[in-house]
């Protein structure tokens, strides 16, 4: 909208603020519902504190699907809302548990998922494939950070813990988002 039509008429902007404000939340809403969902669906191994969880693919996913702002805002939302208490993280928990570091991940892999998306959108998907493995390699580093503080194990311990086991899982989970952005990619052109 021109600036002269909302110079003449600030209702107008009024409005037009108001709506882009209630559409934002209600992204952002979104997102956080669908990471608290989908971090549910969990298995939970009995050598690591780590669950296998699909946390991991719903911080990408929403980054994927509402965009890198809308995204990573979902994701610090989720974060801040479970840090203070709201039992949303894997397992219904919620504070500063052995796995906070992974929901913090969450925050940059959402908006590399934006990236993704994009990448996709203009028709390259070995640049979207790249984001995408980015994404997901990009949660181990404060997720492994947090797990090695807060456990006190070594840190080949903290690796056999927090990475080793989840490699294949991600490949997959990776491998799923890649295939939804090639049917973007499709589309786009």
């Amino acid at each position: 909208m021109s600036n002269s039509v909302t110079a003449l008429n600030p209702s107008v902007a009024r409005k037009l603020s108001a709506t882009q404000l209630a559409s934002g939340v209600a992204k952002i809403s979104f997102g956080v519902l669908a990471l608290a969902v989908l971090s549910q669906v969990r298995i939970p191994l009995p050598f690591t504190p780590v669950p296998v969880s699909l946390g991991t693919f719903a911080a990408i996913a929403v980054g994927v699907l509402l965009g890198r702002r809308y995204g990573s805002a979902s994701a610090l939302t989720f974060a801040l809302l479970g840090s203070l208490g709201a039992p949303i993280f894997a397992g219904f928990t919620a504070g500063f548990t052995l796995t906070f570091g992974y929901v913090l991940g969450y925050i940059p892999a959402a908006l590399l998922g934006g990236y993704a998306a994009r990448a996709a959108r203009n028709g390259s998907l070995l640049a979207a494939l790249t984001w995408v493995l980015a994404a997901s390699a990009v949660i181990y580093l404060p997720g492994l950070t947090w797990l090695w503080l807060a456990s006190g194990k070594s840190l080949l311990a903290t690796l056999s813990l927090g990475l080793a086991p989840f490699i294949v899982g991600d490949v997959l989970k990776a491998a799923l988002v890649v295939a939804y952005l090639a049917t973007v990619a499709r589309r786009s052109h």
